[in-house]
């Protein structure tokens, strides 16, 4: 399929509070996240799981609603770089003709935001534009099932590390033995 012949795709509206401390940007929602209007709705992705586990919650069994809740109340927000593009399937390699969100606005929106740490190499090429708002800006490993170069130990080691650094609080990091 020609690039012109790709849908034309809106992504999710961000989830923030003015208690947001911590921004987690990835890039695009996959094909799975905009049919159930949920962040990281594929069930192969471990962003709920990494998060469960650094929290003690069962997240990945819970409501989204209530995952919802559970982010905002550790203080914890959702976005993506890109506010549309033209995509077929859900690899961020196949993401063409995008339009970035517009990240300046984020400070009033998140009044309390500490740092801004980026889902994923795809978000993280995007990084000069979250350093402008004057925050610390971190690179995180992806949760896709797309990056199996990094085990799941390893990834939640990596996200410990980050949300602690940023005052989100996590319950006995895990440690990685993993080799990098």
């Amino acid at each position: 399929m020609s690039d012109r012949q790709a849908p034309r795709l809106q992504g999710l509206p961000p989830v923030v509070g003015p208690h947001t401390r911590l921004l987690v940007l990835g890039s695009f929602p996959s094909v799975a996240s905009l049919r159930a209007q949920q962040y990281y709705a594929h069930p192969h992705n471990h962003f709920w799981t990494i998060l469960g586990t650094l929290w003690g919650l069962p997240l990945p069994q819970w409501p989204y609603a209530q995952r919802v809740a559970a982010l905002l109340d550790h203080g914890l927000g959702l976005w993506d770089v890109y506010a549309e593009c033209e995509r077929e399937g859900s690899l961020d390699s196949a993401i063409r003709r995008p339009r970035l969100n517009d990240l300046h606005g984020l400070r009033e929106r998140c009044p309390g935001l500490r740092a801004i740490a980026h889902n994923g190499g795809e978000s993280w090429r995007h990084a000069r534009h979250t350093r402008a708002l004057g925050v610390p800006v971190e690179r995180l490993p992806s949760t896709s099932p797309a990056n199996a170069s990094w085990s799941l130990a390893r990834k939640t080691a990596a996200w410990a590390e980050v949300l602690a650094r940023h005052g989100i609080p996590v319950h006995a990091p895990p440690q990685s033995t993993d080799a990098r």
